[in-house]
């Protein structure tokens, strides 16, 4: 251990995890999609660092639009207009569905989604939010009060007034149902919760457009267009966590353009700085923006709209814009898709794939069934069913995320062809250095 980990070992906490015995890597450097440690060695960024850095490692148009902001207008307070500002908030209106036009500016996802709660319990006058078990939406405590994660256990009891329904998770269905057969429970049994809770108390249904590091669970096809018809049936707002997947991530600018459904709000972050600099937004419907016309918006922060990262976001999504990268990502969906279809059929631990865009998963379950190869919430004494697998990543210089039974691939948007190719063949290898060993159970 070289002293820049001893120092951040005794100064600075990691986080998610047990202090003692962390293994950093020493990251010196980066450019595209590859970045390198300290002893020179390279890495396949194929997790985005924290699904963050859409446009990959210093982008150089980010990185200058980082250095003109800061040499003329470095800090600005919240009442303030200047130009970045007014820029990103009408690029977001061109990019979002719909009459989503006006934005609220913060630092990150959690802060996006604690407001738009706020807001939707002020327009509406309602107090309940609906979210589903397999969601993640931030680690504040009024963000893991929205978050069905276990990551939100050791906190509770927070913030009361969240109602929580099961996920439309085809390959394990809640409701044990077959996607092709089902009378999608995963809608109806949502329309009996309201009922049950009493409409004119819920205030809005908040789920991720595509869930995240909690199984990239997609739904079948009618379940956005439902959701919004449940939505607009009982006058509840409703909100898309795009966090995880807005700005290209899934093919599209955000995940519920797949379906053509237009939320009373988008809440965004991670991609919106690219990794560079971190910016959130609550992007609202015109019919929320007239409220506050008439009505005060009760909540901010003093980094509001902070000029570098604002510059930093409005310099990312111009990026995404140009070089058309949701066009690109839908273009090497098929490449993606296809190729973990293949491992599915070569090795019985893999049990489901699924995904959109550059944003795909392999499940790992016991050969046969849909039972996963390691428990739901894993311990490290569980995970370490899968040291081979994780072992064979980190030799081979991959970075990719393994939580659970999950092998979750989401690799900068501008990865090229050959580089997404590289990098599922070094997923193979770890599925084919692990299926030795769970034939041998």
């Amino acid at each position: 251990m070289s002293w820049i980990s001893e120092k951040t070992s005794e100064f600075v906490y990691y986080t998610w995890t047990r202090q003692k015995g962390v293994v950093p890597i020493e990251i010196a450097g980066g450019e595209g999609v590859w970045f390198w440690d300290t002893a020179g060695k390279r890495y396949l960024d194929f997790a985005s660092q924290v699904f963050n850095a859409n446009l990959g490692h210093q982008h150089p148009r980010v990185v200058e639009a980082i250095k003109r902001q800061a040499e003329s207008l470095a800090v600005a307070g919240p009442k303030m207009a200047y130009e970045a500002k007014a820029l990103l908030g009408e690029t977001l209106a061109r990019v979002t569905p719909g009459d989503l036009r006006k934005s609220f500016f913060c630092l990150g996802g959690a802060e996006a989604n604690e407001n738009a709660v706020k807001m939707a319990r002020t327009v509406t006058g309602r107090q309940k939010i609906i979210t589903r078990y397999r969601s993640y939406h931030g680690a504040t405590l009024g963000a893991l009060a929205l978050t069905g994660d276990p990551r939100r256990h050791p906190f509770e009891p927070l913030a009361p007034g969240i109602v929580r329904v099961h996920d439309p998770y085809c390959w394990r269905c809640p409701f044990g149902q077959k996607v092709e057969t089902c009378h999608r429970e995963c809608v109806s049994s949502i329309e009996e919760i309201i009922e049950l809770e009493g409409p004119e108390s819920i205030a809005a249904i908040l789920l991720e457009g595509i869930s995240g590091a909690n199984g990239v669970v997609v739904g079948p096809d009618d379940y956005w267009p439902r959701i919004r018809k449940l939505c607009d049936k009982y006058g509840i707002l409703l909100i898309s966590d795009e966090v995880f997947t807005g700005l290209g991530r899934t093919g599209k600018w955000f995940a519920v353009d797949h379906w053509n459904v237009v939320p009373d709000m988008i809440t965004m972050a991670k991609g919106l700085g690219a990794g560079h600099l971190p910016l959130g937004a609550v992007v609202t419907s015109d019919a929320i923006a007239r409220y506050y016309d008439e009505n005060p918006l009760v909540g901010g922060l003093t980094s509001y709209a902070p000029p570098i990262c604002v510059a930093a976001a409005l310099e990312a999504v111009r990026a995404c814009e140009d070089e058309r990268l949701p066009e690109k990502v839908a273009a090497l969906e098929p490449l993606l898709m296809g190729r973990l279809r293949e491992m599915r059929a070569r090795y019985p631990l893999i049990g489901d794939v699924r995904g959109r865009g550059l944003l795909g998963i392999i499940e790992l379950s016991v050969p046969g069934t849909n039972q996963p190869l390691v428990p739901f919430n894993a311990s490290a004494k569980d995970m370490e069913r899968l040291a081979p697998l994780v072992k064979t990543f980190s030799e081979r210089g991959l970075y990719i995320t393994v939580r659970w039974n999950y092998v979750i691939v989401a690799p900068p948007l501008i990865i090229t062809q050959s580089d997404l190719m590289k990098g599922l063949d070094m997923i193979e290898e770890g599925i084919a250095a692990l299926a030795p060993q769970e034939v041998a159970l």
